[in-house]
């Protein structure tokens, strides 16, 4: 039987994004990951696709410190990040 995938999520309005710099990181599948204290918003992009940018909200600092020291990064992703609530942003378009 064929994989069935979800439709995929829509972008939310650029007003609402953050401005939270990017570290590149090492993994096959995550390719930068950012981190607002103040807000607790985690960022992220991915290796493949577009670029589009994920935030995550309401995430705690201990969960972002972890993220980083990840020995697999795509593996905590997607048991600590991915069932969390984000908003994605449309990536920059080239000039």
């Amino acid at each position: 039987m064929p994989k069935t995938h979800a439709a995929p999520a829509a972008f939310t309005d650029p007003a609402d994004r953050l401005d939270i710099p990017l570290t590149p990181v090492q993994s096959k599948q995550v390719a930068a990951i950012g981190y607002d204290a103040t807000t607790k918003t985690l960022a992220l992009t991915f290796t493949r696709g577009p670029g589009h940018l994920y935030q995550y909200p309401n995430v705690e600092a201990k969960t972002h410190s972890d993220f980083m020291a990840a020995e697999s990064k795509g593996k905590f992703f997607d048991q600590h990040i991915k069932p969390l609530g984000f908003k994605k942003f449309e990536a920059a378009k080239a000039d």
